[in-house]
């Protein structure tokens, strides 16, 4: 009899098949990590309000003392229009990264391609996302504060959090089932990123030689536009964003081709 042998995407046509053909798999296990994550507690899915507006308190009471605030813009919109595209990305980063090792008994027993495993993960802290826009919108209520047709650009703006979220993620999560240092490397990493991302202030205070290399860090240009699009009082900084589009782009391509390349030894070594 002859034996058939499955491997994790022998070509790169029967890989995202069976992306497509295992989707039930990816809504499952985002479904179940937004459950377990709220499992068990009191007030359950309303951490996901209470967390970022607890953040935002401490950071425009940071904001205010430092005076870092943009003439006619209140300072909550300011903080929050930022906080919550990075909160996505920091959890999007911290919880794919961690992703394959927390499903190590779901890898090593059954195919189905690995890519599924850290795309959910991203795809719950995107949920999240949503529900902690509310109360951004809450606060333009509050303010009376005027939208514009720059909001149209939020849906695209979302998307690019997605993706810059998930090719350091792909990367760092290849990488953690190899080296579990990682899991120590990645907390400090977020935790650093806060201070030189354009959280609390505005990224119209780097020095403008700095600007463009500031960009690098390719949250900036997601940031700056979540700014425009919701608070719009101030020009876009069209090259910096291109360049963090590029960083994205370059970082989206490697860590997929960097997951792909040691995805079949996952089974063997997770």
């Amino acid at each position: 009899m002859a034996k058939l042998i499955i491997e994790a995407g022998q070509t790169r046509k029967h890989y995202w098949r069976d992306l497509w053909r295992y989707r039930e798999l990816f809504y499952f296990l985002a479904w179940r990590d937004l459950l377990v994550r709220y499992r068990q507690t009191a007030i359950g899915v309303t951490w996901a309000l209470l967390r970022p507006l607890l953040t935002m308190l401490v950071l425009v009471i940071f904001g205010r003392v430092a005076k870092l605030a943009v003439p006619g813009v209140p300072q909550p919109i300011l903080v929050l229009s930022a906080m919550l595209p990075w909160q996505f990305f920091s959890n999007s980063l911290g919880d794919s990264s961690n992703s394959l090792v927390t499903n190590a008994n779901l890898i090593s027993k059954i195919y189905f391609p690995r890519l599924i495993v850290p795309a959910s993960s991203v795809m719950v802290s995107m949920v999240e996302f949503l529900i902690s826009f509310a109360i951004l919108v809450v606060l333009l209520l509050f303010y009376q504060y005027p939208i514009t047709w720059h909001f149209l650009a939020l849906p695209l703006l979302v998307v690019l959090s997605f993706l810059a979220a998930l090719g350091p993620g792909l990367l760092t999560t290849a990488l953690n089932v190899k080296y579990r240092d990682f899991r120590y490397v990645i907390p400090f990493i977020v935790q650093f990123g806060l201070y030189i991302s354009p959280v609390v202030f505005s990224s119209s205070r780097v020095p403008a030689q700095w600007r463009l290399l500031y960009s690098l860090n390719p949250i900036v240009g997601v940031i700056d536009g979540f700014r425009w699009a919701i608070c719009a009082k101030e020009p876009f900084y069209w090259p910096g964003f291109l360049v963090s589009m590029v960083v994205i782009g370059f970082m989206l391509v490697f860590g997929l081709n960097y997951f792909r390349r040691v995805e079949r030894k996952f089974a063997d070594i997770i």
